[in-house]
Order: structure tokens, then sequence, then C-alpha cells
């Protein structure tokens, strides 16, 4: 059996790089993310190398970037004081996006990755305050540890959960969820899959991705966060904002001008989108 390029999630940081580092050198470019290339390196390429016959190619990525981009900036106008980023990996949003010198920007990643993250961006100036924090995610007393202090005088927080919940456990994304019940979290960003790009998930990773290991897209779509607490204000597709940037591979084109499932009932089309979810006045 040839050995999986992914070591462990962590890499997949290096491979959506590499995807952000080709957009950005595009002359349309969607964004300039001028620091992903350099943050890539050899291993992301590979990655993206392998994956170019899945269904997570580089427009899903750039559609994924993209769509967040618009929704942090909508969080932002606003009045979103502060920004928690859950698994951050090699995002340079902080130093990208056009954002208010006062606003706070915490991160959270397992210490390898925050380390790398340290060291490699070091001599960068970002846009914002920014705090990197060594947290296991996985470990919900820590989790919530993190939290507490990542919150501590905000006005209005939004979270993101960039490409985190399609690696969990329905049972740890309502802990997540529960986690973020707090008054001074306003927004959670998040991307949700459907239960048919689960299934299909599964064998297009086998070989070279054989430690990725897809497990969340509920059955009810971005529907599910409702009964949670949360409110959905937006819910924008990876596959019609790709077709409507010109980022769809020609074979899909067809199917994103077809009209769209219900998106809190996907049923059994491999649906993607990227959700910003509010909460629910009290």
């Amino acid at each position: 059996m040839a050995e999986s390029l992914i070591s462990d999630i962590s890499d997949t940081a290096r491979w959506v790089a590499t995807y952000r580092a080709a957009e950005s050198a595009r002359p349309d470019a969607l964004f300039d993310d001028f620091l992903a290339a350099e943050l890539a390196g050899r291993r992301g390429a590979a990655i993206a190398a392998a994956a170019k016959r899945t269904l997570l190619g580089a427009w899903f990525f750039v559609a994924r970037t993209k769509l967040i981009d618009d929704m942090i900036a909508t969080c932002v106008a606003r009045g979103c004081d502060r920004v928690i980023n859950l698994a951050a990996g090699l995002d340079t949003r902080p130093y990208r996006l056009d954002l208010p010198a006062d606003l706070e920007w915490h991160e959270a990643d397992l210490p390898a990755m925050i380390d790398e993250k340290q060291q490699r961006l070091a001599l960068r100036t970002p846009r914002c305050r920014i705090s990197r924090h060594r947290v296991d995610l996985a470990d919900p007393r820590a989790r919530r540890d993190f939290l507490d202090g990542a919150v501590e005088h905000a006005d209005k927080t939004v979270v993101i959960t960039e490409g985190l919940l399609l690696y969990l456990a329905e049972a740890e994304v309502r802990s997540l969820s529960a986690d973020l019940t707090r008054p001074e979290i306003a927004w959670w960003i998040t991307d949700i899959i459907s239960p048919a790009f689960v299934a299909l998930s599964k064998p297009a990773l086998r070989g070279k991705m054989n430690n990725l290991v897809v497990k969340f897209g509920p059955a009810t779509g971005v529907g599910y966060f409702e009964p949670l607490g949360w409110t959905v204000e937006d819910c924008s597709s990876h596959l019609v904002a790709a077709d409507r940037w010109h980022r769809l591979p020609p074979l899909l084109r067809p199917f994103a001008r077809l009209p769209q499932p219900d998106p809190r009932r996907p049923g059994w089309l491999p649906t993607s989108a990227v959700a910003l979810l509010g909460r629910h006045p009290d």
C-alpha cells in the first residue's frame, strides 16, 4: 500500500495553502494570499497533486476561501470586534484582509502547527492584533478554557471553523456548538457537507490520502444547527459560487446551473456550502 501523504489533519493546511497560492498568481485572482506559496512548500504541492482526482479540487477550496472572506467582511461591517479561528492551520487572513487595526484575532491549533506558523511569520506584520494559542481542540476542557480567555471583554465575536467540522463525529460537533453558546459570540462561520459528499469522499481519498477521515455530513444540512440555537443568516454553495467566479471545471458547470437542493434537505446529492450562523434572540 502506498504511504499516505497526509500524516495528520494539519497536513491539510499545506494542501489548502497550495490552492490559495495558485489562485493568488492568477491575473483575475479572487484574493491575494501573498504568503501561501511560502507556507505550502513542496509537501503542500505533493498533496494537491494527489488530490487532483478527488472531489476536493482547487475550485472547492478557492470558493470556500472567498466565501469565508466575504462573510468575515460582513461581520466586521456589523460591528465584529473579535475573530476566533479554530484549527486555523496556515490561514493568513490577518495579513491579507482589510481589517480594523484594533480588531483582536485569536488562532487556536495544535502546538506543532502554532510553533511552525510563529516561526515562519515572525517577520511579517498583521493588519490587526493577533494572538496564537496552542490548544488541543479535541479536549473539551482545553477548548473551553481557551474560549473563556479568547472572548474576554469581547462584544461581538465571530468564530470560524473552516475545514474542521467534516472531520468530527456528530457528538463532537454538538459539543462544540454548546461551547460556542456564549453571549460574546454573535456569529459562527463554518463549512458543511451532505451525507452523499461524505460517502463519495471516502473512496476518493483512498491511497495517498488514507489518513483523512471525513465523518460529519448531517442529513438536515445547514438545518442541523437550528435546534442547537443558531439561525442561518447566509448559506452559499461552493459549487454555485465557483461557477459564478468562473473557477468550476467544465464537467461540473451543468450541475451548478441546475435547480439547487434545499440546503436543509440535501438528499442524495453531494453538496457543500459555507454558512454564516447567528444566535437566536434571547
